[in-house]
C-alpha cells in the first residue's frame, strides 16, 4: 500500500493520540507528560532515542536499511513542536483541555500526533530507506526557543552527521480552506522580537499632576508614537508590525503612580528593518521620556529570526504534495505572514522548508474562523492522516534523491 493509504488506515489511532495530547497541554520547555506520551507512541519502533538535557525534547533516529550511491548516508530531519499556550479553552470540543488556563490553541498537538504517525509509517519502510531519518519532537516553541535548545544539544547531527534537509509543518485554524497545503520559498514568516518598557516618574495626587511626574501620559504617548514612527520612517513595502499587548500602571484612579510599563511584539521581514528598529525604538522612547522630564528603561530583545525556506527544498515539498494529493490541494503564498517560528533556527542552519496545512473545520468559513492562539481556535482531525503521510513521504522521497546522488 502507498504511504497515504497506510496513513488513512491509521487515522483513528492518530486522532486518539491527538486527543490525549490536547487534554493535557503543557507550556514551555518542561513537558513531562507530553514527553511520556511521545515515548509511549515510539515504544517498540526501531528508533534510537535521545532525551533533551535542558528540555523534555525527544530526538529519534531511524537507520535506513537500503544501499545508497552517495558518499555519505543521506539524512533528513522532520520536526514537530509539542507545547501549548496559557489560554483558557473555549472550543467546547469533547476532548477539551482538562487543565485550567492551558490549551493547545496553536495546533501543536496535531503536529506531534502526525509526526508520531509518520514514525510508524517510516519504520514499516525501514528496509526501503537508503538513508536515516531524524525526528525532532520539540518543546518550547511558544516563546521559549526550544529549537535553539535542541540545536545546541546536537539535534541536527543526531544521526552522526549534519542533516541534508529539514522539513516542518504547521496547521492553521483559519486563512485557507480545509485540507489546503501552503508553501512559499524565501521569507515565509517574519522575525519576532520583544520590547519591554518601564517609564519611571514620581507619584502624587491625581488632583495635582504638576506636583508629580506622571508616567502614564508619557507611556500612552509612546504607544502611539511607535505606530507613527513606523509609518514615517519605514518603507511600506518592507513592513513592520508592532503590537502592544501589555499596558500596566497604577492601583487607584486618583493616584499618579511611580511607574508605567508596556510590552510589545515587533515583527519584521528583512534584516535591514530589524536592525533599524533596534536603534530607532530606544531613540524614540528616550526622546519622549526626556521631553517629559522622565526616565525610561528600554529592553529590546532579539528573539526569533525570519523563517526563510530554501527554494529547492520548497519545490521538492510542492512536488510531493501535488503527487500525493493533487495540484488543487496546494496554495503557493505570494507574500509572507507575520507570524514567527523558531523552526527558523533550523532553516538558518540547513536547507529545508516549512509547510502550512489548513485544519479549519469542514463547513466553516476559513475567512472568519478563529485564528491560532484564540481560545476558540478549533482544528479538524480530518487532516491528521494527510499530515502524517506528508511527513513520511517527504523523508522517503528526499532520501531517495539524495541516495541516487542528486
Amino acid at each position: 500500500m502507498s504511504i497515504a493509504a497506510d496513513a488513512k488506515e491509521m487515522q483513528a489511532e492518530i486522532a486518539r493520540f491527538r486527543h490525549e495530547l490536547h487534554q493535557e497541554p503543557e507550556i514551555g520547555l518542561d513537558l513531562p507528560r507530553t514527553q511520556e506520551k511521545v515515548l509511549k507512541a515510539l515504544d517498540g519502533l526501531p528508533y534510537e532515542i535521545t532525551l533533551g538535557q535542558s528540555t523534555t525534547s525527544v530526538t529519534a533516529v531511524l537507520r535506513g536499511g537500503a544501499p545508497h550511491a552517495s558518499e555519505q548516508t543521506p539524512t533528513v530531519l522532520l520536526r514537530a513542536d509539542m507545547d501549548g499556550l496559557p489560554i483558557q479553552e473555549r472550543t467546547g470540543v469533547e476532548f477539551t483541555s482538562k487543565l485550567d488556563g492551558a490549551m493547545h490553541a496553536c495546533g501543536h498537538d496535531l503536529h506531534t500526533s502526525m509526526l508520531a504517525g509518520a514514525a510508524t509509517l517510516l519504520s514499516e519502510r525501514r528496509d526501503q530507506l537508503a538513508g536515516d531519518v531524524v525526528l525532532m519532537f520539540q518543546p518550547g516553541e511558544e516563546g521559549f526557543d526550544g529549537a535553539g535548545h535542541m540545536i545546541r544539544e546536537g539535534v541536527l547531527d543526531a544521526a552522526g552527521r549534519r542533516v541534508d534537509a529539514a522539513y516542518g509543518m504547521h496547521v492553521f485554524s483559519s486563512l485557507e480552506p480545509y485540507g489546503q497545503f501552503c508553501t512559499k520559498s524565501g521569507v515565509m514568516m517574519s522575525a519576532s522580537d520583544g520590547l519591554f518598557v518601564t517609564v519611571l516618574g514620581a507619584g502624587g495626587h491625581g488632583s495635582a499632576p504638576h506636583a508629580a511626574k506622571d508616567p502614564v501620559t508619557a507611556a500612552a504617548e509612546m504607544v502611539t508614537a511607535l505606530q507613527v514612527m513606523i509609518t514615517r520612517q519605514f518603507n511600506m513595502f518592507d513592513p513592520v508590525v508592532l503590537t502592544v499587548g501589555v499596558l500596566q500602571a497604577g492601583t487607584k484612579r486618583n493616584v499618579i503612580p511611580e511607574s508605567a510599563r508596556f510590552e510589545a511584539t515587533i515583527r519584521t521581514f528583512s534584516e535591514a528593518s530589524r536592525d533599524r528598529m533596534m536603534t530607532a525604538v530606544p531613540r524614540l522612547l528616550k526622546g519622549i521620556a526626556s521631553a517629559h522630564g522622565l526616565e525610561v528603561d528600554v529592553d529590546y530583545r532579539g528573539e526569533y529570526p525570519m523563517t526563510v525556506t530554501d527554494e529547492d527544498e520548497t519545490h521538492t515539498a510542492e512536488n510531493v504534495i501535488s503527487d500525493m494529493f493533487g495540484d488543487s490541494r496546494l496554495s503557493r503564498w505570494a507574500t509572507p505572514i507575520s507570524g514567527s517560528e523558531d523552526f527558523s533556527r533550523v532553516l538558518a542552519e540547513v536547507p529545508g522548508t516549512f509547510v502550512g496545512l489548513s485544519a479549519v473545520p469542514r463547513g466553516v468559513d476559513h475567512t472568519s474562523s478563529p485564528f491560532n492562539h484564540s481560545p476558540y481556535a478549533t482544528f479538524d482531525d480530518g487532516v491528521l492522516s494527510d499530515g502524517a503521510a506528508l511527513y513520511a513521504e517527504l523523508a522517503v522521497s528526499r532520501i531517495a534523491t539524495l541516495a541516487a546522488g542528486s
